[in-house]
Order: structure tokens, then C-alpha cells, then sequence
């Protein structure tokens, strides 16, 4: 490895340990339906998207409540003390697709109809909201 790709790797190391985040890894659903529910929380108070997971009638919101509770917790180990009310923000949450399981269904006159089924990865960062001033909430 160069000197100067060295460099920007170690750069971007230092970024990412000042970070809090929380990775969900081959979420079987659809990344279009966690879709809906990561935009419901993005930009939140983290206890008021806490409460919004809580009470939504979505199967994602379940997943991404633990994410967001283990976002929360990974700050408070990095920072050293405990999260408090209107601190934190989801500062960044997306969902990218992951690989497809390819299925098939057998079909009427010897066909087969092609069965995709969906997974997808969530990346949800959480953040003071005294480091960035130009939150709203």
C-alpha cells in the first residue's frame, strides 16, 4: 500500500472511531418496505424514533428499534456515559439491497415462475445534536 492511500485509510479509521453506529446484515424483507419505516425515524430524536418503532404495526419496525437500541448503546461505550434525553439524533439511516435467493415456483403446462426473495442491509449512525447546529428536529 502507498504512502498516500496509507494515509487516507488512516484518516478515515480515526472518522469512523468517533462515530456510533449499528449495521443489520441480510434483513429478510424487502429493502423497499424497511424503506418506509427508516424514513419515518430519519432526522429523529432517538427516544422519540424509539417510541414511533415502538408503536408502528410495520414487521420492520421491530428490527430496526434493536439497530437504533444498539446504535444508542455503542455511543454511550464510546462516549463513556449514558444517553439522555434529546441528545442524540438518527444522524444517518439507509437501507441498501443485499444478495437475492432465487427460487422457483412450478407452473401450470410444464413452466416455472422465478421467485426473487428480497433481503437487505440497514446502516443506521447516530450523532449529538450539539455537533451539528443545523438539525431540525
Amino acid at each position: 500500500m502507498g504512502v498516500r492511500k496509507r494515509n487516507s485509510a488512516d484518516l478515515m479509521k480515526q472518522e469512523r472511531k468517533s462515530v456510533a453506529f449499528a449495521k443489520l446484515t441480510n434483513v429478510p424483507s424487502s429493502p423497499r418496505k424497511m424503506r418506509l419505516v427508516a424514513d419515518m425515524i430519519r432526522g429523529k430524536e432517538v427516544f422519540r424514533a424509539l417510541g414511533m418503532l415502538q408503536f408502528s404495526n410495520k414487521e420492520a419496525a421491530a428490527r430496526l428499534s434493536k439497530a437504533l437500541r444498539s446504535a444508542v448503546a455503542n455511543w454511550e461505550e464510546k462516549n463513556e456515559k449514558k444517553a439522555e434525553s434529546g441528545e442524540l439524533y438518527v444522524s444517518t439511516i439507509f437501507v441498501n439491497p443485499a444478495p437475492m435467493l432465487k427460487r422457483l415456483r412450478t407452473a401450470p403446462q410444464g413452466r416455472g415462475y422465478r421467485i426473487r426473495k428480497r433481503a437487505n442491509h440497514v446502516t443506521i449512525v447516530v450523532d449529538t445534536i450539539n455537533n451539528n447546529n443545523n438539525h431540525e428536529a
